[in-house]
């Protein structure tokens, strides 16, 4: 998985009065747990959330607070009502001997014969959870599409990704080849010319 680096600072206090405080500074209020039993709490700049938020992609985040590092997940996110802007987050701290459960993007590769055939294809998730070892989990999962004809489709419980488990439940379909209109006569076709 790709890492990115952000840095942060450890909160004096954490009421509403201070949260107001920070945001109008430009912080955003976090809270880190899973080191043990107590949460860090902390903030950092605003800005910083567009290198994580805005992309499929899903990152380690190391951050630097007050000197020490730590790998985390993004957990949770609060974005305001109206401007969407990052009211709250939530990060965990990930280890390297043990598992953890992320959000990976999918990777569709490959070329479809149901889609040359007239088929059309759709993808229904672009996402899906997993978990493992860090050392193990892939930048993204890839999906391949070469063998799918018309009525055809790959599920989750179709993927083997090495030393690690798919969260996401086996039946749900990640992408098929369903019938379109003017593909039908050519399947058709295609039968009675084998059939001859």
């Amino acid at each position: 998985m790709k890492t990115v680096s952000l840095s942060g600072s450890l909160r004096e206090n954490v009421g509403k009065k201070d949260t107001k405080a920070l945001r109008k500074a430009e912080l955003v209020p976090c809270v880190m747990y899973g080191n043990g039993t107590e949460q860090i709490h902390f903030a950092t700049e605003a800005k910083n959330f567009k290198k994580i938020l805005f992309t499929p992609e899903t990152y380690v985040i190391n951050f630097e607070i007050n000197g020490q590092k730590y790998d985390t997940i993004l957990q949770d996110i609060q974005y305001h009502p109206v401007t969407d802007e990052v009211l709250h987050a939530d990060f965990f701290v990930v280890k390297e001997d043990k598992p953890v459960t992320v959000v990976l993007p999918i990777a569709i590769e490959g070329s479809a014969p149901g889609v040359m055939r007239g088929g059309k294809l759709k993808q229904s998730i672009r996402k899906i959870k997993v978990c493992g070892l860090l050392k193990d989990l892939p930048d993204y999962v890839k999906v391949n599409i070469s063998s799918l004809n018309i009525g055809d489709a790959v599920k989750v419980k179709d993927l083997a990704i090495d030393n690690v488990t798919c969260v996401t439940p086996g039946y749900t379909v990640i992408v098929a080849v369903n019938t379109a209109r003017g593909a039908v006569a050519a399947e058709e076709e295609t039968e009675e010319a084998a059939a001859e």
